[in-house]
């Protein structure tokens, strides 16, 4: 059991929630542990499932029951997996509205529900996500074996994390794809999937996937829309506040996972001196930032900067932080030169690079080297941004 970062009793408190994230990054387990389990009504159980699904209103009598008969706690309603029964907003949205009730809604699609035209509360509810484990929440931080792995709890913490993630795969692409029939052609988008995975941590180009995959242009965008609906990916936007260099326009893709994404592309090792290591390292600071943003309600946008004279910098907060990540253990002039370019433009408050170097230092135009634990430390301690 891993203490999570993410704070939903406060949150419950406040307002209804809906909490996304995808299968298996510990949804059901957060909310059993911090609200029990009488007032939890799961989708996946086929009896509850069925019942609903002939007659949505009887929710309105088993939340009756819960409240009038249960342990007498007043905490939030739990129904997990929301996308399985779009159709239960309308009850959920009157409930809010005439009896104050409180609830937290799961789910692992936001596609499903678009599709099915529910109004998502119209906000009624905020929106929390749970991803995968954080350095934060993790005793005795192992990187390289994250780097690998990835952060599903039941993969690091197994004794065999290539065996789950490949029952996790199986059983994912089965349930939320093929089963929840978002795609019409399956072998189709099994292939995508993998070619995806070789452009993780990379500006996306539909044009050469499509190539790659022989499906239209057209679909391609539609197979990385699935991906960012179910979860399973995010995109990155270029930063385009620059005024002294042009930015590019395309954004970056990742996988929610380092180790779903290394599962997919075939990688099994990641030798520490390799284009893969860094590429792992840059994944995996992507992720603590886009957690610890979300978990700690900072609404700033994360981006990436790079010019068509191809100087880049990873990641930018808002126009407030600037790191670039790499993985060398000894910082040279060359390995500065898109944060002090991006300096230039005198927009930026802070700029890091954060390395694997332990000596640390402060340039003259603002850029400070820093150690990816010291720097991991001061984030989730709030000492970057908060």
């Amino acid at each position: 059991m891993y203490t999570r970062v993410c704070d939903l009793k406060t949150l419950s408190l406040k307002k209804s929630l809906f909490l996304f994230g995808p299968r298996s990054t510990g949804k059901s387990t957060l909310l059993k542990k911090l609200f029990g389990t009488n007032r939890y009504i799961n989708l996946l159980k086929s009896d509850i499932f069925l019942r609903l699904s002939e007659r949505p209103v009887v929710i309105r009598d088993i939340i009756k029951e819960i409240v009038e008969h249960g342990p007498g706690d007043e905490g939030p309603i739990i129904i997990d997996e929301i996308q399985k029964l779009p159709i239960l907003l309308d009850e959920v949205h009157d409930l809010i509205e005439s009896q104050g009730i409180k609830f937290i809604l799961t789910g692992s699609s936001a596609r499903k529900l678009r599709r099915s035209g529910v109004n998502l509360l119209a906000g009624r509810a905020w929106q929390a996500n749970l991803f995968p484990l954080v350095y934060a929440e993790i005793p005795e931080f192992n990187l390289e074996k994250y780097l690998l792995y990835g952060g599903l709890p039941q993969v690091y913490s197994s004794q065999s994390p290539e065996e789950e993630l490949d029952a996790y795969l199986n059983i994912y692409l089965k349930e939320e794809i093929k089963e929840e029939a978002l795609v019409q052609n399956f072998v189709n988008f099994s292939r995508f999937l993998k070619i995806s995975a070789l452009s993780n941590a990379k500006q996306i180009n539909y044009s050469n996937i499509s190539q790659e995959t022989g499906v239209p242009v057209t679909t391609v965008r539609a197979y990385f829309e699935i991906l960012s609906d179910t979860f399973v990916g995010f995109t990155l936007e270029p930063w385009h506040e620059s005024k002294k260099r042009k930015a590019v326009s395309a954004a970056k893709f990742y996988f929610f996972d380092i180790g779903v994404a290394n599962y997919l592309n075939g990688r099994k090792v990641i030798n520490r001196n390799s284009d893969d290591f860094g590429e792992a390292f840059e994944h995996w600071m992507a992720m603590e930032l886009r957690a610890y943003l979300s978990y700690q309600r900072i609404k700033e946008p994360l981006t990436y900067w790079r010019t068509t004279s191809k100087e880049e910098v990873d990641f930018i907060i808002g126009n407030k932080v600037a790191i670039e990540v790499k993985s060398t253990t000894k910082v040279l002039e060359k390995h500065l030169k898109g944060l002090k370019r991006l300096a230039e433009e005198g927009i930026i408050q802070c700029l890091f690079l954060v390395s694997f170097d332990e000596i640390e230092t402060k340039t003259s135009d603002g850029v400070r080297t820093i150690h990816w634990k010291n720097f991991i430390n001061d984030l989730w301690t709030g000492k970057i941004i908060s």
